[in-house]
């Protein structure tokens, strides 16, 4: 188990990101959440990470009902808040947002005070729980001024009163996440997609910030949405259809790994969960089979002639990754 921080929270170096629980790009039935969050659970996996936005709520629902049968005390949940959810007319699906629900609510973009709790007291209506031990502000990139004014103030006093044990903000960019670091007192920041073995952005400042302030960095998106867990034609990357010199870039990579007895799923998580400053990795499984082959990446080994190669070769720059 590792800290967040300085607020005794502790989370499993490898955590379960329920975005998919939310039908994240085709429907998922009830059984097949319940298994994955099983599986998850058998392989020792004890952090589990959701949001309001994951399928209109369908996430928390899933996750906190195949949660239900297990000791409240023995995992660590987190949730985010931003994004309200208010009730439309049902009609058409989600699909303009990735998931694939209907249309049954809409989001209202709200960092108030006032919005964070609402937020968060229907996040555990939907979850099925009276606490939840993380919550991170949910993309707050165009509403800087009131997520800082308004959003941290409110999860602030959330933690003073001991209704949360950490706090912090999650994003797909380095930059405000930063200035958290440097500006607030959050515990955590979760941030997706800029420190894997395509992208090292949050290498350059966020990263060393959070190591200087001692705020800990989960990951997510280690695998750049698809295309480090499976290289080819039509893969995704950050969401969209990937570049085509950075599918040549994963392949040479793929090549690599598999030369010197690795996959690139596992350089991918091992490269991740490398920085002293990352507290875990959140990898987001559709099915039980996905559960499992994530925990079996994670405990492969890396052989240390993959990252030597993977430098001299320029595909990592010198002075990132495993030694």
């Amino acid at each position: 188990m590792r800290t967040l921080g300085r607020s005794g929270v502790e989370v499993t170096p490898l955590g379960f990101g329920a975005a998919p629980l939310g039908n994240l790009y085709t429907p998922l039935d009830d059984e097949q959440a319940a298994q994955a969050v099983r599986a998850a659970w058998q392989r020792g996996i004890r952090y589990f990470d959701t949001a309001p936005h994951y399928g209109l709520g369908l996430s928390e629902r899933r996750l906190g009902a195949a949660l239900r049968p297990y000791d409240r005390a023995r995992y660590t949940l987190s949730t985010k808040v931003g994004r309200r959810l208010e009730p439309a007319d049902g009609t058409g699906d989600d699909l303009a947002h990735a998931f694939a629900v209907p249309a049954t609510h809409r989001r209202v973009w709200d960092f108030s005070a006032h919005g964070v709790r609402r937020s968060l007291e229907a996040s555990l209506t939907r979850l099925g729980t009276d606490r939840v031990d993380v919550v991170y502000l949910h993309d707050p990139d165009d509403h800087a001024e009131q997520a800082f004014r308004e959003g941290y103030p409110a999860l602030e006093k959330l933690r003073a009163e001991g209704v949360v044990g950490a706090i912090g903000a999650g994003m797909n960019q380095t930059a405000m996440l930063t200035r958290f670091v440097r500006d607030t007192d959050v515990d955590v920041v979760l941030c997706a997609g800029r420190y894997t073995l395509l992208d090292q952005s949050a290498g350059t400042e966020l990263l060393p910030a959070a190591a200087e302030r001692g705020v800990s960095v989960v990951l997510g998106g280690v695998f750049n949405s698809g295309l480090l867990a499976d290289p080819r034609p039509g893969a995704t990357y950050d969401y969209s259809r990937a570049p085509e010199e950075l599918l040549d870039r994963a392949l040479r990579m793929q090549a690599l790994a598999e030369r010197h007895g690795t996959t690139l799923r596992a350089a991918a998580l091992a490269f991740a969960a490398a920085h002293p400053a990352v507290a875990g990795l959140l990898v987001g499984p559709r099915s039980a089979a996905e559960v499992h082959d994530c925990a079996d990446q994670f405990a492969t080994p890396v052989p240390a002639e993959f990252w030597r190669e993977s430098r001299e070769s320029g595909l990592l720059p010198r002075e990132e990754g495993p030694s």
